[in-house]
Parts: structure tokens; sequence; C-alpha cells
């Protein structure tokens, strides 16, 4: 790049020290480039390559999940924690015959009474072979008029429960109370309408008014259970939906048989 004097103007030779014209003393200018390299510099995000990826392991198959089966206590079956029951009579037969069964009309059991018993001793089996037994409802006391009924699985020997009829409402409405086993009333079986009560008790041709009671726990009523009207034979329906599942219906049930087969004695 050539140079020029800073006094005159005039261009400077080559490697001059002085100019040619004036003599003004020259300082050798330093040369400066016209580029400035820059520093390298990182490609940007977008053109970095991306690192390799591990592909994720497979996930392994799944088995297929079950619903875990509700316990029951005593080892009872699903039979017994149902939301509905029928008990049907047998008709055109000798002693109380009755058969146990679901909303479908599918028979769950059938018991029959044994006579001339000091204590009642009701035994509920699988069918009317009478081969497999199920539960049974046996008196506690000889000399209790009305009784203290004990049910009683018979697979495994285990009280459920206890049933005893109210002998006061024997001039009222109808009651059967419920216990535990340890003693502790939980419910009661109650006729639902003071009016069909008495006029059962009292009235001519009283007997054939149907019964309509419903089981109250700690103040609320949760089943319902209802007589049919029937010239000859005798059916009760329960409707035990809000009962806890954990109840184990038997205990009803057991109530629904004693008003059918012991109450009517006293009548």
């Amino acid at each position: 790049m050539p140079q020029y004097c800073p006094k005159c103007g005039t261009q400077l030779l080559v490697g001059a020290k002085f100019c040619s014209r004036c003599g003004e003393t020259v300082e050798q200018q330093t040369m400066q480039p016209i580029f400035t390299p820059q520093p390298a510099t990182q490609p940007s995000v977008q053109q970095q390559t991306p690192p390799q990826q591990t592909p994720p392991p497979a996930p392994m198959p799944q088995q297929p999940m079950t619903q875990p089966q509700q316990t029951q206590p005593y080892g009872a079956s699903s039979l017994w924690y149902q939301s509905f029951y029928r008990i049907r009579k047998k008709t055109l037969t000798v002693g109380n015959k009755y058969w146990l069964e679901n909303q479908s009309g599918a028979i769950l059991g059938f018991c029959k009474q044994k006579l001339f018993k000091l204590k009642e001793d009701i035994r509920i089996y699988t069918d009317e072979n009478m081969s497999q037994e199920l539960f049974r409802i046996k008196q506690e006391q000889i000399m209790d008029v009305w009784g203290k009924f004990a049910v009683i699985d018979s697979a495994t020997n285990t009280k459920l429960g206890y049933v005893k009829r109210n002998i006061i409402s024997a001039f009222v409405k109808d009651t059967w109370e419920i216990y535990t086993t340890s003693d502790q009333l939980v419910g009661k079986v109650v006729e639902s309408s003071t009016g069909l009560a008495l006029a059962r008790k009292f009235m001519p041709g009283g007997a054939l008014v149907p019964e309509k009671m419903h089981l109250e726990m700690d103040g609320q009523i949760l089943a319902e259970i209802n007589q049919e009207f029937k010239i000859v034979g005798d059916i009760w329906e329960m409707n035990c939906q809000m009962v806890p599942p954990n109840f184990d219906r038997r205990v009803l049930l057991a109530c629904i048989l004693l008003m059918g087969m012991i109450e009517r004695k006293h009548k």
C-alpha cells in the first residue's frame, strides 16, 4: 500500500526515511490488515448435531389386573350378602317347609322345621335332599316362652348373631331384636304400620292381613320385609340393599323364618 509525506503529501518511495521533495523525516507506518480474523465460533444451537439418545427400554407387558375378592366373615359365601331374598312356604306338606330364593327365583336353600322339639332347632340345607347343611337357628333356653335364637354357620360352627322376640310387642306391633354374638343390640325388625298390626291381632280374619315390616339400625330404616297376601302358603320378600355390606343376611332370614314358623303358634 503506498505511503505519502505527512507534510507535503508527496508519494514516498518504498522504504524511504525522508521525503524526496521536502526532506521531511518519515516514520514507517505499520501496515494494518483490512480483515481481522474473528475467533472461531461454535455452531448455533440449531446447527449443533444433537447427541445420540439411547431409546428407552420397551415397556414390560402388563398382566391383566384382577379385582381383589371381598373376604366375607365366617367363611360364608356371597349367597348371604345379596340385596334381595324371598322365602316361600311349601304347600300341601306336613310341617313347615320353606325355600330360600334370590330375586330371580333360584333356590339358595331349603329348611324343614322339626316336630315335637323342646327347643327349636331349624336347619337350612342346600336343597330338599338335606345332604349339606348351610346354617341353623337354635333356641338357647327351653323356659323362655318366646326364646332367644342363635344363628350358626354350619361349616364353621360359628355364631353369627342372635334374634329374639320382644314380648311386649305381642300387644301392638311385632318386633324382633337383633343382637351380636356379644349380646349387643344392633337392630330391630318392626312392623311398619300400627293400624295394620292391630287389625291383624284383634279383628276377625285379621290373620289374613299381610305383615309389612322393616329393619331399623342406628335409627335408620335399612331394609323392607313384606309378606304377600295368600290364602294358602306363605311368601316373604326382603329388600336389604341398604344393609351394611358386611352384615350377614342369614340373621335377617332367621327372623323371617321364625315369624313364619314360630310366631304363628302364639296367635
